[in-house]
């Protein structure tokens, strides 16, 4: 259960780009001001991204458990040592943030969801330095995610739309779409397995997590792994 990948998350958070949406945004079905800031993103566009996730054999219901309960995905994210190192605090109603400690950090608010899709809208930064980019870049996204259990498994269709905080940011960020691009499959992979494994492992081996996060100390990660495995045993 222990892995030490680097990824870049700048992708995750920042630049998405590569293939063409294909499929459009529920706008109908957002609340006004989320369309608001959603259209607002679409008019600053500078990159869209989609990919489809590889089959993973845990079940939806499992996963489900830890996309609803953030703060305690990202203790068990560290548990595994998993890179980066995440912290998240959860702002309701629907918002979380996301924090690296070391100038990695964003906001994401859920505006959509109904069951197999979710869409967020993430505030996201990385500071001077943090990845060797010479300024700080910030950047808004919208993430739709589309997900259900195939034959083979748990099954996903991730689609980004990304205004960067600058016009000049997005020009100088065209010559490199192809190794972005590739940067970001990876990245949303290694997410995605990541947690696809440990919420399968949690649902079979509960108590391999709720020693350590005892240990953490975190009340609030405690409550949601006892309300999502039971205490320590398997439900």
């Amino acid at each position: 259960m222990r892995g030490r990948v680097v990824p870049q998350f700048l992708g995750l958070l920042l630049l998405a780009c590569g293939l063409s949406a294909q499929e459009r945004l529920p706008m109908d079905a957002l609340a006004p001001q989320h369309r608001a800031a959603v259209q607002d993103i679409l008019d600053r566009l500078d990159f869209t991204f989609q990919i489809k996730t590889q089959p993973r054999k845990v079940r939806l219901a499992t996963v489900e458990k830890l996309y609803d309960r953030p703060r305690l995905c990202a203790a068990m994210w560290r548990y595994c040592q998993f890179v980066p190192t995440f912290y998240t605090f959860e702002v309701p109603p629907a918002s979380f943030t996301v924090d690296d400690l070391k100038g990695l950090h964003g906001t994401m608010t859920l505006i959509h969801k109904r069951p197999g899709y979710r869409i967020y809208i993430a505030d996201g930064r990385v500071e001077r330095g943090r990845m060797g980019n010479p300024l700080a870049v910030g950047a808004k996204m919208v993430t739709a995610y589309r997900y259900h259990e195939g034959p083979n498994g748990l099954e996903g269709h991730l689609q980004t739309w990304t205004a960067l905080d600058s016009a000049l940011l997005g020009f100088l960020s065209r010559p490199f779409r192809s190794y972005i691009q590739k940067r970001q499959e990876e990245f949303i992979a290694y997410i995605f397995f990541n947690i696809a494994q440990g919420s399968e492992f949690a649902e079979s081996h509960p108590q391999e997590f709720w020693e350590p996060l005892q240990r953490d100390s975190d009340p609030v990660a405690l409550a949601q792994f006892e309300a999502a495995f039971g205490r320590g045993r398997k439900r």
